[in-house]
């Protein structure tokens, strides 16, 4: 890889809406460039991992009835028939019928990792990237949550992004509409692209950006 990349400067601030320090970020860590017919991939893929196949009708073997033949073939004048559990009868099964699909997709992990490091260069190219010193919450407090946003001037969807699972962080943000809170190590393209803007604390994006490099 090419380390002879631009840097980024990433303001970090504090609750209220205060700078408070700078970050200096070297692209390289974040592969450098944007890839993407790499990111296209892991976006189909991502909606296409939500895409539930759960239409099912039932085929004639699922139908209850016999399978006795209802008349014989010749001699009744009327046009031959089989069983009443043919798609052709009321009552019997639909005529090659649904069944249940998996529309998964899958990448291999250094794929889906480096579209994900593509998306997150994507909105600090963007200017969609807020660091704040910490989200730390004795209680869920969806208010005061709320009032970071305000200070920060995140108005639009969000993903927030943490070290690890916070339940009290959790819970003041899930009666936000369109503002979702995730682990550092969870982070996927889809999610971060289907967001306007990244929240991250100083913390998590630091976790991110100084990682080892597989």
């Amino acid at each position: 890889m090419d380390r002879n990349t631009d840097m980024i400067d990433v303001p970090v601030y504090n609750r209220d809406g205060k700078e408070i320090e700078t970050l200096h970020v070297d692209e390289g860590v974040l592969g450098g460039e944007i890839r993407y017919p790499l990111l296209k991939q892991a976006i189909v893929m991502y909606h296409a991992n939500k895409h539930v196949g759960t239409a099912a009708t039932k085929s004639r073997g699922m139908v209850a009835g016999s399978t006795k033949k209802l008349f014989r073939q010749k001699g009744t004048g009327n046009a031959r028939v089989g069983n009443s559990r043919t798609g052709k009868r009321v009552g019997g099964g639909v005529t090659f019928a649904k069944v249940a699909r998996d529309f998964g997709k899958d990448m291999p992990k250094k794929q889906r990792r480096l579209a994900r490091d593509s998306a997150v260069l994507a909105k600090l190219r963007s200017g969609n990237v807020v660091v704040v010193d910490e989200l730390n919450f004795a209680a869920p407090r969806t208010r005061d949550f709320a009032g970071i946003l305000n200070n920060l001037k995140i108005e639009r969807s969000c993903l927030v992004t943490v070290p690890v699972h916070d339940e009290n962080l959790h819970k003041s943000v899930r009666n936000i509409p369109k503002v979702v809170v995730m682990p550092v190590a969870e982070l996927n393209a889809g999610d971060i692209c289907n967001r306007q803007k990244m929240l991250f604390t100083k913390e998590a994006f630091l976790t991110l950006i100084n990682r080892e490099q597989d």
